[in-house]
């Protein structure tokens, strides 16, 4: 198992909006611990539900909770879900990710196509959750559906890139430099494989939306370099 640490791919221009999505990830997740129990309908209130997304009927039915804002239109929460996390690691692992494949994804894109990408490979991962467990009233939250977007994008466009990541075989730990793609190809593989054994009906990892978010950051990342003088 890998966790990276670093690549060697430098960036010409500020990852701003890089920063400013950990940032937002990072303060989201210190108001979600400011309200103790109430977090849990915090969560519930903006995480993506498949079964409330699916039923128009179910829309704007959600009693609000005093102390914390006014529920969004259920098909928004494809968006608001993607800036909460359910822990520490589950915080610190999607920014890690963000931050080191992120930076050179916005910088190949521009400012607005990165949002853009970013926001669209999220709801895409959703979407992916959503019709693979339509029935599923567990509120799916994490920034990782669109992150997994940025790994699919990063492995088109830098597979030569070399990632500096810690190695982990059971107790042996060690530092290692590994080509993108084989970081990302072995972290593909790896959700794929949890999905096959993991049924859709529990709670925990949605493994799909990471393979949903991966593939469209595949196949779309071309089209939004599409114009871009500098594009790789």
């Amino acid at each position: 198992m890998f966790f990276p640490l670093h690549d060697d791919n430098p960036t010409r221009r500020f990852p701003i909006l890089t920063v400013l999505l950990i940032a937002g990830n990072v303060l989201v997740f210190i108001y979600e611990l400011g309200l103790g129990p109430r977090a849990t309908a915090f969560i519930q209130s903006f995480g993506a539900v498949p079964a409330e997304i699916l039923d128009p009927r179910s829309w704007g039915r959600h009693v609000p909770v005093p102390g914390i804002p006014s529920p969004p239109p259920e098909p928004l929460t494809l968006v608001t879900s993607m800036f909460l996390h359910g822990g520490f690691m589950h915080l610190i692992g999607n920014m890690a990710y963000l931050w080191i494949f992120g930076n050179n994804i916005e910088d190949v894109l521009g400012r607005v196509r990165f949002i853009v990408f970013y926001l669209l490979g999220g709801i895409a991962a959703g979407l992916t959750h959503i019709f693979l467990s339509p029935s599923s009233a567990v509120p799916a939250i994490g920034a990782s559906g669109a992150i997994s977007a940025v790994l699919g994008a990063y492995l088109v466009l830098y597979p030569r890139a070399r990632v500096r990541a810690l190695l982990f075989l059971g107790f042996f730990i060690r530092i290692v430099w590994v080509p993108a793609i084989v970081l990302l190809v072995f972290w593909f593989v790896f959700q794929l494989l949890s999905a096959a054994v993991t049924p859709r009906t529990e709670g925990g990892v949605a493994w799909f939306a990471h393979i949903g978010g991966f593939v469209a950051g595949l196949l779309a990342i071309r089209a939004f370099l599409v114009g871009r003088r500098d594009a790789v």
